[in-house]
């Protein structure tokens, strides 16, 4: 059964208020900046469902005690199913080191294009399997999707302008801009209004 995350942009006015009077607000629904359901991500970010690759950097803190009333309002619309809740600033997302290795190898293998620059980008993971079962010789889907634990780190296959290749993931990776930019976009540019610690992204999971 897979697991899905939902969850809400908070900001938190603090301009020309008192600590007492400063109250969170719903800003943005997470299903209208992100759609995906990526395990890596989930893992890294918040501890759930990949737990061995990364440290969690919000690892199922609960509910922020001072929700909004209108995201406590949504959450509690969910079913008895939902798990995993927690909440991540922007301010620590800004501190958060992205080029961090994972703590094992990736089961997946990664395909690498060459970039304007010459180098190697990761163009994803488990992509083009078909073309990596020729050159890697495996036949079985097993084989395929996991050929992190079938062959040794850092084994390579290059194939002209592409490379692919068996290793460890970068927090950068695991939470990629192409499925992730949205939501960081809307959360930098409340934070240009609210500062890093009056804008977080509050979220929790069913299966």
């Amino acid at each position: 059964m897979g697991t899905d995350i939902h969850g809400f942009i908070e900001c938190r006015w603090d301009r020309w208020l008192d600590e007492d009077d400063r109250e969170w607000f719903q800003a943005v629904d997470l299903s209208h900046l992100y759609n995906g359901r990526d395990y890596a991500a989930f893992g890294c970010l918040f501890g759930v469902r990949d737990t061995g690759s990364f440290r969690p950097i919000a690892d199922h803190r609960g509910l922020p005690p001072d929700v909004s009333t209108e995201v406590l309002a949504d959450f509690e619309s969910w079913s008895d199913e939902t798990h995993g809740e927690s909440w991540i600033s922007w301010a620590e997302w800004q501190a958060v080191d992205w080029a961090e290795l994972s703590n094992e190898v990736d089961g997946c293998v990664h395909e690498f294009r060459r970039g304007s620059d010459g180098g190697w980008k990761l163009h994803g993971r488990n992509s083009g399997l078909s073309r990596f079962a020729e050159l890697s010789g495996l036949t079985t889907a097993r084989q395929l999707y996991s050929a992190g634990s079938v062959f040794p780190e850092n084994t390579e296959w290059p194939d002209g302008d592409r490379l692919f290749r068996v290793g460890r993931l970068r927090r950068k990776d695991a939470v990629p801009d192409s499925e992730w930019g949205a939501v960081w976009s809307v959360m930098r540019t409340l934070a240009h209004l609210h500062g890093g610690e009056g804008v977080r992204l509050v979220v929790w999971f069913d299966n």
